[in-house]
């Protein structure tokens, strides 16, 4: 698992060391479930945890919120973890239906559903592994979900 406590965050337009194999997978604003889906026949989903705490204060400070839902998953494919996903999920009549879905991706609900919008990306990095996080807006409550890609995904 990743440590997601202390990173810093910027966004996408500051960032201009990104290596090219990994452009194309952290620029891009469709969804990430879907492109995978299409690379790997056997892609799957590792629910890791799904459990009510307090976010990190990086993702409060997004969010607003003392405590949410925290679901950290594995997206798998040939086998090997390819991306670490963590979202921030308040508990709201919005967020409802997203709590309860066990192994399948988020991103197919969030893509599948023209009315939820997404912000702006930002990007971080710690030693070899990149991440992006952005916001989702679901009815009136606002999710974060925060991306991180593996070596097995882009080297």
């Amino acid at each position: 698992m990743i440590q997601t406590k202390n990173l810093t965050w910027v966004n996408l337009e500051e960032v201009g060391n990104i290596p090219k194999p990994l452009q194309n997978w952290l620029d891009d604003n469709q969804s990430l479930t879907a492109k995978l889906k299409a690379k790997y026949d056997d892609f799957s989903v590792n629910l890791i945890t799904q459990t009510q705490k307090k976010p990190h204060a990086s993702e409060a400070e997004l969010l607003g919120g003392e405590s949410a839902i925290i679901r950290e998953v594995e997206l798998v494919g040939k086998a090997q973890i390819l991306v670490f996903a963590r979202s921030v999920i308040p508990i709201t009549a919005d967020t409802e239906p997203l709590l309860s879905i066990g192994t399948k991706p988020l991103g197919e609900i969030l893509f599948n559903d023209p009315n939820i919008t997404r912000s702006t990306m930002q990007i971080t990095q710690a030693d070899n592994i990149w991440g992006r996080r952005s916001l989702f807006k679901v009815g009136k409550t606002q999710i974060l979900v925060s991306e991180f890609f593996l070596e097995a995904l882009y080297a």
